[in-house]
């Protein structure tokens, strides 16, 4: 029987069923589409990443004897949309059978799922044989509950799989969470080794991208891609991380320096998220590592970074699976404002919004509290619109799919799902910022002050925000503190802190 199997563009796992045995009556189809390129607008090294990563993938399948149909973005034959491109090869081949790998994203599902209904032919869907929990796990482990806690699910991943645990019950270490562990500031005590980078010649996609007139967004240093794009890649920086960077990892895991991309962030996630890398075979090689040279590096760096792969991604992805597609709309505070034009450019006098939005439109990188507490927390108390906020967070991230794009975005950093991801939202003034990084030194606005025209903005932010939406957490536990202050301050001190708000909501090109 002739078969035509669909590898999209986030399904390069080299370790999958399908290719372990070559097959001349399967055709393997891969294809570099406008339907994929256009429907948010991309980091440019991201589409470069994906479109090289795909290019590698189709190469190492066809050195292996399989059959494998490429259509690069402008071939002849590419309609650049995936259907048309399935029902042209379908009649060209005279296949008999049509096979795909369940996508990770909702759309792409669902259009998969109304070919499958047009087709006359037997079409057969399987798992994509990467991750560590299946779409329905998360859904049926919280059955009947009305509170989801990833804390839980962490631990059912931890014993599920046995991963740092002394026996059926007892976590290594005596606890399940080092998380308190994983917040100090990064003052430039330790030396933080340069990044396992590449220098990939992209020039060609780049030229392609322009000549297409493929719309993208950031920057890119053409001649030297520093990104891993093949399976050897991405073995190789999770050794070199392994080796350089997991023995502060946990220590400054939620640092931020302006001087500093990466940190001691692995810089693994985009190879994670194309499956060029398997979390399972990522998770055992951390820890292999750890116990060899456990005497230098500490429990609590190599369990903060098995709780964001075990836990915090696979809780994601579950998330994602159990709330689509209402999620994608869902708007409980009711934000409507325009995201600002500045995070395009990262022309802006915050220094922090400045250096973290100029790290993604320059690395298409940021890790998680730079996207959560700082761009993320700007853009939540100036009540942006959640869905311009996602696509700007969709667009801008090299690692960005929606499944763990929406979920981390909507739910977790702008409290629109009214707080099934996060108990509570993750709004601060400016003292958390300058707790965890060196960006106010260097800031045109004082974080000390809160009211008057050199104050941090986000002082003024974050006590309107509260105001404005305080309806929303009257009755939530982890807010009393808060909103109790509020009700304590000033009227002249508050009515101050919501004139200047407003200031800058409706004029943020000015701050």
């Amino acid at each position: 029987m002739k078969k035509l199997r669909l590898i999209l563009g986030d399904q390069l796992n080299h370790k999958h069923s399908w290719f372990q045995e070559q097959d001349d009556e399967v055709v393997y189809f891969m294809a570099e589409m406008r339907q994929e390129t256009d429907y948010v607008k991309h980091h440019i090294q991201k589409v470069v990443a994906f479109f090289m990563s795909m290019r590698e993938f189709a190469s190492w399948l066809q050195e292996r004897g399989h059959t494998v149909v490429y259509y690069q973005l402008d071939d002849a034959p590419n309609t650049q949309s995936l259907t048309e491109n399935l029902e042209q090869l379908i009649a060209q081949y005279d296949i008999e059978q049509f096979e795909y790998q369940l996508p990770d994203e909702y759309r792409l599902d669902e259009l998969l799922v109304r070919f499958r209904e047009s087709v006359n032919i037997p079409v057969q869907s399987c798992d994509t044989e990467h991750f560590m929990s299946s779409r329905t796990d998360l859904q049926e482990f919280f059955k009947g509950k009305k509170q989801f806690t990833m804390e839980y699910f962490y631990r059912m991943m931890r014993k599920r799989y046995d991963i740092m645990m002394i026996n059926d019950k007892d976590p290594e270490g005596g606890k399940w969470n080092f998380d308190h562990s994983n917040r100090n500031k990064w003052k430039g005590e330790t030396l933080i080794p340069h990044e396992r980078g590449f220098r990939k010649d992209a020039r060609e996609i780049v030229e392609l991208l322009e000549k297409e007139g493929v719309k993208t967004i950031g920057r890119i240093t053409e001649k030297h891609f520093n990104w891993p794009t093949s399976r050897a890649d991405g073995l190789s920086v999770l050794r070199y991380f392994c080796e350089n960077l997991l023995v502060h990892f946990g220590d400054y895991q939620d640092a931020m320096d302006p001087d500093q991309a990466y940190l001691y962030h692995s810089r693994l996630s985009f190879a994670m998220n194309s499956k060029l890398l398997d979390p399972q075979e990522v998770i055992e090689t951390v820890i292999d590592y750890w116990r060899d040279h456990s005497d230098d590096i500490s429990i609590s760096q190599v369990e903060g970074f098995v709780r964001q792969i075990l836990g915090w991604r696979e809780y994601m992805r579950g998330m994602y699976w159990m709330q689509m597609p209402e999620f994608a709309t869902v708007n409980k505070l009711e934000n409507i404002n325009d995201l600002p034009d500045f995070y395009w450019t990262g022309k802006t006098k915050m220094n922090c919004l400045s250096c973290s939005i100029n790290n993604s439109l320059d690395n298409a990188y940021a890790h998680h509290i730079q996207r959560l507490m700082v761009t993320g927390n700007y853009a939540l108390l100036t009540m942006c619109d959640p869905s311009q906020v996602d696509e700007w967070y969709l667009g801008i991230y090299i690692d960005a799919i929606e499944w763990v794009e929406i979920t981390n975005t909507r739910g977790m950093s702008q409290w629109a799902d009214g707080g099934k991801i996060a108990t509570k939202p993750y709004v601060s003034s400016g003292s958390y910022i300058n707790k965890m990084s060196n960006y106010c030194k260097g800031c045109h606005y004082k974080v000390s002050k809160k009211t008057g025209e050199d104050a941090c903005p986000f002082n003024a932010l974050y006590w309107n925000f509260l105001s404005e939406k305080r309806a929303h957490f009257e009755n939530n536990n982890r807010m009393n503190m808060m909103l109790s202050l509020l009700d304590k301050m000033d009227k002249k001190t508050l009515q101050a802190h919501q004139e200047r708000a407003q200031d800058i909501i409706e004029h943020p090109e000015n701050y």
